[in-house]
């Protein structure tokens, strides 16, 4: 790719992608014969490499990703005023009667992790505090606020006390979706790996009690579990105290943990996008697919998520199902979201935000293409439920919202121990307690948040790196980051903040 001016990805493709601003009136010989430029292209959009009339497809990666709402002359810059959705999209190729491929097992990388008692192993070695209601949010924080900066001195083995807080557990009906869901999410973060030991603090009078989430964490056999009700303490300051004695406590049982080397079939990777562009699906995206084929080849998981950005690209992976299980389970996932948005008066194509056009993307086709690529080549092995334990080895998918903090809470819910977060706009997401590798799609981006940004993809574009060693070398990052390697965001800070669960269900005034 090296010198373009634009990248035809197919050879059935009738649009390119700018690899940098173009200029009206010029002459590019980039895709085996002249092209003049007829309207200014931004970097990252698309243009027309023939004429197509009104009616026909726009086809990139070889897949529909719109329909021409007008004739467009070869050369004229293709996006949101002139491409509509089409009638129909594709969403019924499934597999044959032959089960997909299943990759075998012919790797044995490994990395540094912290083994813990009920199976699971932790890239990381955090100590939580959850709380069970939002009216225990500011009594979480100052918990944990107790043990910043110097007070963990004494704790070398320990990344640090994280207060999970949200703006639920109460005003919500005591039995349904909704409490369930939120119940589900909690237990989950409580019982992921990266949490050596967590300490549930809850106000007293809420529907989403404190003793509930014991009780449902009991037969989980996670870390240590401790609880504080604020009411039954005696006020704010109360709990504050005890809550500080229990944080020591249990910080004095994780410093006991170590890094022991592990296989990398105990990594459990969840795979994120956002603040996509037009090269996402370029470089980053199809980059990190390779890793994940690698990660699978191990042994290891990998979770692809955001049920509405697969939207119109579901035909890639039911063709990849397992079984015709799989393939029917995804399929009634996305009949679940058209639903969803209908009953709310929206349409799927709304999603593509508007950093996600200003960058080159048009439909929700174009952007489920890209995203779908992250997931790499192997089988789909099974379909989750948000915020669902991942048992599964191999790609996953877990049904999620397409906002980033939602969908990786629920992920994080289901036990990633990793997070990787591709991104061609600018994310500065993070996730604690599990880590999140940012990678950029584009030099540019890379070298402008480069405080923000753990691998630059934009080397693709460069010419100074094939997809497939990108992928590679992405991979061994992960290792890395997974032995305990601070990522960008952790160096920052970052990630205490971006719990969000997915709140569904009436409310209750």
């Amino acid at each position: 790719m090296k010198d373009q001016t634009v990248v035809k990805l197919d050879d059935e493709d009738n649009v390119a992608v700018a690899l940098g601003a173009l200029g009206a009136d010029v002459w590019i010989d980039a895709i085996g014969q002249p092209l003049r430029i007829l309207t200014p292209i931004p970097a990252g959009h698309k243009v027309a490499t023939r004429d197509i009339a009104r009616g026909a497809h726009i086809v990139k990666y070889r897949q529909t990703i719109g329909v021409a709402l007008c004739d467009i002359a070869a050369g004229e810059h293709v996006h949101i005023h002139n491409v509509g959705m089409p009638e129909h999209h594709q969403s019924e190729r499934l597999l044959d009667d032959a089960t997909y491929r299943i990759v075998e097992v012919d790797r044995s990388d490994t990395f540094l992790g912290f083994e813990r008692p009920d199976g699971q192993v932790g890239t990381r070695n955090y100590v939580g505090v959850i709380g069970s209601v939002n009216c225990s949010a500011s009594v979480c924080h100052a918990i944990a606020d107790a043990f910043k900066g110097d007070a963990m001195a004494a704790y070398g083995r320990v990344d640090g006390v994280v207060a999970i807080t949200h703006q639920s557990g109460c005003g919500l009906s005591a039995t349904g979706d909704g409490i369930a869901l939120l119940r589900r999410t909690l237990v989950g973060y409580a019982c992921n790996p990266n949490f050596a030991g967590v300490l549930l603090v809850g106000l007293g009078c809420e529907v989403n009690q404190v003793n509930d989430l014991a009780e449902l964490l009991g037969p989980l056999n996670p870390g240590p579990i401790k609880t504080l009700v604020i009411q039954e303490e005696g006020g704010v300051r109360e709990t504050i105290s005890r809550g500080v004695v229990i944080v020591r406590e249990l910080l004095d049982a994780a410093d006991r943990a170590t890094r022991t080397e592990v296989p990398a079939a105990r990594l459990k990777l969840g795979l994120q996008c956002g603040g996509s562009d037009g090269y996402s699906g370029i470089t980053a995206n199809p980059a990190l697919g390779v890793a994940v084929d690698l990660l699978v080849r191990d042994g290891g998981t990998a979770i692809l998520s955001e049920t509405p950005e697969i939207y119109g690209a579901e035909h890639l992976l039911t063709a990849r199902a397992a079984s015709r299980g799989v393939a029917d389970r995804l399929l009634e996932k996305l009949r679940w979201w058209e639903h969803y948005a209908g009953d709310a008066g929206g349409e799927m194509n709304n999603n593509p935000s508007p950093g996600n056009k200003a960058g080159g993307i048009t439909t929700i086709l174009e952007k489920s293409l890209g995203a779908v690529s992250k997931g790499g080549s192997t089988a789909l092995m099974a379909v989750y439920d948000y915020a669902d334990p991942v048992s599964e080895r191999g790609l996953v998918f877990m049904d999620t919202p397409g906002y980033d903090p939602v969908s990786a809470t629920g992920q994080i819910a289901g036990g990633a121990n990793l997070i990787c977060f591709t991104t061609g706009r600018g994310s500065v997401f993070g996730s604690k307690p599990v880590p999140t590798i940012k990678v950029a799609t584009t030099t540019g981006l890379f070298e402008r948040m480069r405080s923000d940004m753990d691998f630059n993809c934009g080397e693709i574009l460069d010419g100074s790196l094939s997809i497939e060693e990108a992928g590679a070398r992405l991979f061994q990052l992960m290792l890395a980051f997974a032995s305990g390697g601070k990522t960008c965001s952790e160096e920052n800070g970052i990630g205490e903040r971006e719990f969000v669960p997915w709140l569904r269900g009436a409310a209750v005034m």
